[in-house]
This record gives C-alpha cells, sequence and structure tokens, in this order.
C-alpha cells in the first residue's frame, strides 16, 4: 500500500511511509546485521580450517600412543658406516626399545672420531651412547660435564665407572646417570634418565659386542 499524497509505500508498523531517517536507520542497522553475520562465518570457517590442520599433523607426525614417530634403524646405519678398524657399537636389544638418532662424525668434539646413539627405553626414557675413538681425557671429561665418578660396576664382565647425579633432579638433565667404560680403543659414555634395569641392558649389550 502506498501513501496516496507522497506515493511512497506505507510501513504496516508505523502506519505511515518511513522518514528519510528511519530508512537510513533500517539500512544500516540491516548492514551491521549482515557484517555480524559474516564476520561469526568467517570465525566458523577459520576454526574448521585449524582443527583440520590439527588433525592432519597429529595423524602424520604422531604415533597411536603420542610418542613421536622417529625411529632410526641404528645398527644398519652402524653397518653402513666405513670406520676401519672399529666396530661402532650397536648393541642387540629387545624389540621394545628404539633408537631416535645414530650418526658417526670425524675429529667431532676435542678432535675425537665419536659414534652417537640415541635409545628410548620401553618407558620413554633416554639413554644416549657416546663411543669416543682413541678418545682423550678431554673428551671423556666433557661429555660428563666435569663431575667427579660416584663409584663403579661390572656389567657384562666390564667394569663400568659410574656418576650418579640423580639427587640433582631436573637439574642434571640427560646426565642424571652416566656408565663410562674402555674398550680397547674406544672409550663408551652412556648418559640418560632411564633406570638401573635399562642401563644394565644396555651397558651388557655394549659390552658383549665390543669385548668379543
Amino acid at each position: 500500500m502506498t501513501d496516496p499524497e507522497t506515493g511512497r509505500p506505507v510501513v504496516a508498523e508505523l502506519g505511515r511511509p518511513e522518514t528519510a531517517e528511519e530508512t537510513w536507520a533500517r539500512k544500516d542497522s540491516a548492514r551491521r546485521a549482515r557484517r555480524q553475520h559474516q564476520t561469526a562465518f568467517n570465525l566458523v570457517l577459520a576454526l574448521i580450517a585449524s582443527l583440520g590442520i590439527v588433525v592432519f599433523l597429529v595423524a602424520v607426525v604422531a604415533r597411536p600412543d603420542g610418542a613421536v614417530d622417529r625411529s632410526v634403524d641404528y645398527q644398519q646405519v652402524a653397518a653402513q658406516a666405513d670406520v676401519p678398524g672399529v666396530t661402532l657399537a650397536a648393541p642387540e636389544l629387545p624389540d621394545s626399545y628404539s633408537a631416535n638418532r645414530a650418526d658417526y662424525k670425524d675429529k667431532a668434539a676435542d678432535g675425537v672420531d665419536v659414534w652417537t646413539v640415541g635409545f628410548l627405553t620401553p618407558d620413554k626414557q633416554y639413554v644416549g651412547l657416546q663411543q669416543g675413538i682413541d678418545a682423550n681425557p678431554t673428551w671423556v671429561a666433557n661429555q660428563l660435564d666435569q663431575h667427579a665418578a660416584t663409584g663403579s660396576r661390572s656389567i657384562g664382565g666390564t667394569k663400568w665407572t659410574v656418576y650418579d647425579r640423580r639427587a640433582e633432579g631436573k637439574d642434571a638433565g640427560n646426565q642424571a646417570y652416566s656408565l663410562v667404560a674402555t674398550f680397547g680403543r674406544n672409550t663408551v659414555v652412556l648418559a640418560g634418565t632411564a633406570d638401573d634395569a635399562s642401563f644394565r641392558k644396555i651397558a651388557a649389550g655394549v659390552a658383549k659386542q665390543l669385548s668379543d
């Protein structure tokens, strides 16, 4: 229905045509409502996209148990390394043990050739193996942060020097407990956060391999 005097549509709620101010206010309100709706819609799309990325990363990077899948075949790496006259420590361990690192470096620290393996124990603790070839006292001391020995023990028929810093708690980091033994030209340092049983298992495997 239109107003016979102005010819403008009559607004039912008002019973008369809108004024110019009322028309502007109505349109402005509609524009704000559209903007708010579009903003909310964009936020929902952004949230869905973010969740999709998170799901993708979890599916690709993480294993079902939540551990990062970075398993390394340390025995294969050791077998392929070209180190004449030297056996690289790659002990036989149960399948519940894994490695997240295995590499050999010529003249690494303090001019010593070093074979490194990072072991993860069944309870997800860490034991790092450092094998220094023709190692010097400086290299050994640096692997142990210059700390003094706290004792010794026999594992696998080999005497291992013990460096126990577990009383220091988190301050000791990955050197909470260390074992050191020498096999001919090779000095092996085991250091990490694992329990005694895991250290014994790895140390026994190393001793069996390098003592043969």
